[in-house]
């Protein structure tokens, strides 16, 4: 657990640390930049960040935006929302998990080595009060998530015998909820290691002989990025000792998922690796497919996307796909995760390869945010029936929330509410949000 009292598992900690915290620091006025998609302790974040804790180094580093996405669990939801709203912070929040998609079976998406299985998101949730039909989808998925560690750290612990990991006493206090992932696995193995072998000699040789790497060429032991990520790759990804192929009966399909999302007052949102596997070689294909169940945004998570300087495959994808959203109406959703050693806080959007793009991720995230506001307050999200009423095609939808989340800051939620109609059209909704900021 980490001494940081912002990342402190008991919640009433947290909250008091964040509002000393908050009153305390001089926050530099918001830029443009930008991390719609950073996942927090509740599914791992590497430096053990808390929602509050992401929102309050957010606004510490004059983001004008963050979102946070969590693996099966919406557990962070109300606490991002309360952080976000204390800091003056635009928000949103998504769940992602793994989907299989029938019609692309025979086909590797964006889950290396497995076809049919995808990434798939939800954002813009503004609430953990949901249908019990999808709370009973949300459980599920926690449930299922549980059950396929559990079945992995039998068959990692009997590969790597005689280390053997005891899930309730070494996993499940790396989580504040019990919502465990693979990283947390390999985590709890780098340090279970590490306290059975405590010189680095025996260390080395023990996981060479179980890895299958010279001694020489382990790094960042004993819980370094490179440690944790070899683990990974030779004990819980394709061809190691835990991995179990999955099949079309391992993940909801993405249509159950989009509806889950959709029940939620969220977004169903496409996630995307790199275009170099098959099925993101048909990305128009594998788009039409999810919109017809109610995909409505794209997630990008940019800097995996191209090498800084390099003119590439990868970033000749990355520019095809940006200019496909574009195309389409999708708003683009981007951040760097923060679930891998080294990670950024922030893309480097000043960069040549992101600065023609960055507009994009900028209007994407000020959708979400205007989608939150307005969906938490009123109903008046993205997908509501307040939108499709008032707006005849997507180019007119986007530059309406566009500009509601370019100009509308959560200090401003006591008068907007005050005065928010769902009978309101979308140039009186604009007209209140100016006169709403005015008043604070």
């Amino acid at each position: 657990m980490s001494e940081d009292p912002c990342n402190h598992f008991d919640s009433n900690v947290r909250a008091s640390a964040l509002r000393e915290e908050a009153e305390s620091t001089d926050f530099p006025s918001p830029s443009t930049l930008v991390n719609a998609h950073a996942h927090t302790f509740y599914s791992f974040n590497y430096k053990g960040y808390s929602p509050s804790r992401f929102a309050l180094e957010a606004k510490k580093q004059g983001l004008e935006m963050g979102g946070i996405v969590d693996f099966d669990v919406l557990d962070g939801l109300e606490e991002f929302w309360a952080a976000s709203r204390l800091l003056d912070l635009k928000a949103c929040v998504g769940i992602e998990s793994r989907v299989f998609v029938p019609e692309f079976a025979d086909r590797v998406i964006n889950s290396p080595g497995e076809p049919g299985i995808s990434y798939h998101m939800g954002t813009g949730f503004t609430t953990t009060e949901i249908p019990p039909e999808a709370q009973a989808f949300l459980d599920g998925m926690r449930r299922t998530s549980e059950e396929r560690n559990r079945a992995m750290v039998e068959r990692v612990n009997a590969f790597l015998s005689h280390l053997t990991l005891d899930y309730e006493a070494d996993v499940m206090p790396l989580t504040p909820k019990g919502n465990a992932t693979e990283r947390h696995l390999c985590l709890a193995y780098a340090r279970k290691a590490a306290g059975d072998f405590t010189d680095e000699s025996s260390l080395r040789a023990f996981w060479s002989e179980k890895l299958g790497v010279a001694p020489e060429e382990l790094k960042d032991l004993p819980e370094g990025r490179g440690m944790t990520d070899l683990i990974r790759a030779k004990t819980m990804k394709q061809g190691g000792a835990g991995y179990v192929q999955p099949d079309s009966g391992s993940f909801p399909n993405m249509t159950e998922m989009n509806e889950f999302v959709l029940k939620c007052g969220g977004l169903p949102t496409f996630t995307w690796l790199d275009g170099t596997s098959e099925g993101e070689q048909s990305i128009e294909e594998l788009i039409e497919v999810g919109r017809s169940t109610g995909v409505a945004v794209f997630n990008i998570i940019p800097d995996r996307n191209y090498t800084p300087g390099v003119s590439d495959q990868k970033l000749a994808n990355l520019q095809k796909v940006i200019g496909l959203t574009e195309e389409l109406g999708l708003p683009l959703l981007g951040g760097t995760e923060m679930n891998s050693p080294g990670q950024k806080m922030v893309d480097d959007f000043e960069s040549a390869e992101l600065a023609p793009h960055h507009s994009l991720f900028l209007r994407g995230s000020r959708i979400l945010h205007a989608h939150s506001t307005l969906q938490r307050f009123s109903g008046m999200g993205y997908l509501s029936e307040w939108a499709n009423e008032q707006f005849s095609d997507i180019g007119a939808k986007n530059s309406f929330y566009g500009e509601f989340g370019g100009l509308f800051s959560p200090r401003a939620d006591g008068p907007l509410c005050d005065e928010l109609d769902s009978e309101m059209g979308a140039i009186e909704v604009l007209a209140l949000a100016r006169e709403s900021m005015a008043k604070v």
